[in-house]
């Protein structure tokens, strides 16, 4: 039986040395013919490699003995099949080498010198020790893209510090945020943010460096950073009155801080709606029956003495939302193109029509794991299109022999690297 769902073309054509394996297919979607090596483990960097694979990119994930830690953060079926790990690592190759011994990593810069792109998450200083920086790769892999995914900036005093989703969420602001917005004390978003938003630079960094290497020819060398995307998108929204020089008042931008920005309670559960312009307002007041309401109102009167308003006006619309059912709410709002949206759990994703439809929440069968739930590709493409079916997510080592025999090794060097079965 195949480890795999559907198969990708695992090279990049002749400046790759690209091989198929027999009976491979040929691959498809906009990074088909891209091979990355990832070096990246937990959250951020298998999130971005996730990405890649996901349009078409060939990714063999190099894991160490133990594993990424991801694979033990249950709940899960089998021991190191974890969860997020599963849904973080579909799509890729699983290779392990113990990059402490001096013939592993000979391996890998072979690798290397066969990809396109060389992605990892270990601090700066400690890919140099191990001579997988980019100046020491450089001369073997000229056209190599090489991306640090790291929690600072290098050049900043914080280099050499270790970061944490929590960690650059409290030190970009996240808890003072949460707490302006009314929680009883500072707390992190419930969501590794500012792994995935990372990630997601990590993601447009790659394609936007393989761009820039067609045009030159020359690989390089990109640093995403965590702090500094975080901060990049906590202030593009908080800056408020911190962008000018001298400060014209307060940071956070008040509608998005007012504790009465949430779901509004109805007469029997929750519903989320934005009237936001004057057209939403219009319509709205019509729909209740208060026609005149925008233009009599001065609270209401425009956008400006809305958002100066802005607890008020949140408030007044909580009040009204109280006076009928959610399906009211929704038959009456939606008949007035005022934007409003259920307020799922996680349960009603697996099942929401629009998921389903657009192939983002799917049913997979896994090798080893069984049925499971997952998620597509969340971009449309015409030309383009992204492989429907992945990789499923490797288990530790899975592709070791594989992978290397492709490289060229033989039984016996790949036995003397082996380090699991």
């Amino acid at each position: 039986m195949s480890d795999r769902t559907h198969t990708t073309v695992p090279g990049r054509g002749q400046e790759a040395g690209a091989r198929l394996s027999a009976g491979a297919e040929p691959a498809v979607g906009p990074l088909s013919g891209v091979r990355v090596l990832d070096l990246t483990s937990v959250v951020m960097g298998p999130f971005a490699t996730q990405q890649l694979a996901q349009l078409g990119a060939d990714v063999t994930k190099v894991e160490s003995p133990e594993g990424d830690n991801m694979r033990q953060v249950g709940p899960m079926r089998h021991p190191g099949m974890g969860h997020i790990f599963l849904h973080a690592n579909q799509g890729k190759r699983s290779v392990v080498l113990d990059l402490k011994k001096p013939a592993a990593r000979e391996a890998l810069i072979e690798l290397a010198a066969q990809s396109d792109v060389f992605i990892s998450n270990i601090r700066p200083q400690a890919l140099a020790r191990l001579g997988l920086d980019h100046d020491s790769l450089r001369d073997r892999c000229p056209r190599l893209i090489h991306v640090s995914c790291c929690g600072f900036d290098p050049a900043g005093p914080y280099a050499d510090r270790p970061a944490y989703d929590d960690l650059i969420q409290g030190a970009t602001g996240l808890p003072w945020l949460m707490q302006q917005y009314g929680a009883a004390e500072p707390c992190y978003a419930p969501l590794t943010l500012a792994d995935r938003v990372t990630g997601l630079h990590a993601v447009y960094a790659v394609t936007a460096a393989l761009y820039a290497r067609e045009r030159s020819g020359q690989g390089q060398a990109v640093v995403v950073p965590m702090f500094e995307a975080m901060a990049q998108f906590v202030l593009g929204d908080h800056l408020a009155g911190l962008s000018f020089v001298p400060v014209q008042g307060d940071p956070g931008y008040a509608r998005l801080l007012t504790s009465h920005r949430r779901p509004y309670a109805t007469q029997d559960g929750h519903l989320c709606v934005l009237i936001y312009n004057d057209g939403h307002w219009r319509r709205f007041f019509e729909a209740i029956g208060e026609p005149g309401r925008l233009a009599g109102d001065p609270m209401f009167a425009s956008h400006s003495a809305r958002a100066a308003n802005i607890d008020a006006v949140y408030a007044e619309v909580a009040r009204i939302m109280r006076l009928r059912p959610t399906a009211e709410w929704r038959q009456l709002l939606d008949a007035a193109d005022v934007p409003n949206m259920p307020m799922n759990t996680p349960h009603d994703l697996l099942l929401d029509p629009q998921l389903r439809a657009s192939g983002l929440v799917r049913e997979v069968e896994h090798p080893s794991e069984g049925h499971l739930h997952t998620t597509g590709c969340p971009t449309r493409w015409s030309g383009t299109p992204p492989p429907h079916e992945t990789r499923p997510a490797p288990q530790l080592g899975q592709h070791t022999r594989e992978v290397l025999s492709e490289l060229g090794y033989s039984a016996a060097r790949i036995d003397a690297l082996m380090t699991i079965g």
